[in-house]
């Protein structure tokens, strides 16, 4: 899940991004959740490194967004900021707090959606990590963000990845060694589920990328407290 923090004081323009980012989720199959300030202040004054990107108005009332980032900075060095400005002006002033780009008002979604690629582009390099899976094709190096689920099958484990499903020989148990101290959980004897996908909860069953996979009750309870951990924060 890619944490978005969207601060701006002007409602319409916080509408239209909050939109555009959600359109964009849509088109990509990207998770994002998105959390808004109305200025600088809310965000930066009490700020916690809970986000991947944040999208900054310069201008605001109280305080505002070059200031905001100059503060946050100094409690994380890693989180992308974009810019979002009336003028150009700023753009350079941007480099003093290694702010990514910056967007021009009025923001088209093209432009929009350009600048949210570039920064997710970031953020992956910095984060992303990766495991090799051995099959008959040959080796296959799997980003964590490109697998939903991987399920055990008699003496197998299949990787249900973006780009398909691969089989190799193993168990569960070598399967979550793998995944140790990472945003994976058991729903049951035979899946293990990256929570990044996890799109829904439905009575006894998980709902990761489309798919419904059942719980058992010796697994419910502590997969839910895993989720609950994961979307608060803690598994970032």
């Amino acid at each position: 899940m890619v944490r978005i923090a969207l601060v701006e004081d002007d409602l319409q323009y916080r509408t239209q991004l909050h939109d555009y980012i959600m359109q964009y989720a849509s088109r990509t199959g990207e998770p994002i959740s998105v959390t808004e300030f109305s200025d600088g202040d809310e965000i930066a004054l009490h700020y916690k490194a809970d986000y991947d990107i944040i999208l900054m108005d310069i201008e605001m009332t109280f305080m505002d967004g070059m200031t905001a980032a100059e503060e946050i900075r100094q409690k994380d060095r890693d989180v992308v900021i974009i810019f979002i400005t009336n003028s150009p002006q700023y753009a350079i002033k941007g480099y003093a707090v290694d702010a990514l780009d910056y967007v021009l008002k009025p923001v088209s979604y093209f432009a929009f959606s350009q600048r949210l690629e570039r920064a997710l582009s970031r953020m992956r390099r910095r984060e992303e990590k990766y495991i090799t899976v051995t099959t008959r094709d040959g080796t296959h190096r799997v980003a964590f963000s490109r697998l939903y689920y991987v399920e055990s099958s008699g003496h197998n484990l299949l990787y249900h990845t973006a780009e398909g499903v691969l089989q190799t020989t193993g168990s569960m148990r070598e399967a979550e060694s793998q995944f140790a101290g990472e945003h994976f959980a058991r729903c049951n004897q035979c899946y293990l589920v990256n929570l990044q996908h996890t799109e829904a909860v439905v009575e006894d069953e998980v709902i990761v990328h489309g798919e419904r996979l059942r719980f058992s009750r010796s697994r419910k309870k502590a997969f839910l407290s895993a989720l609950n951990a994961y979307f608060a924060g803690e598994g970032k």
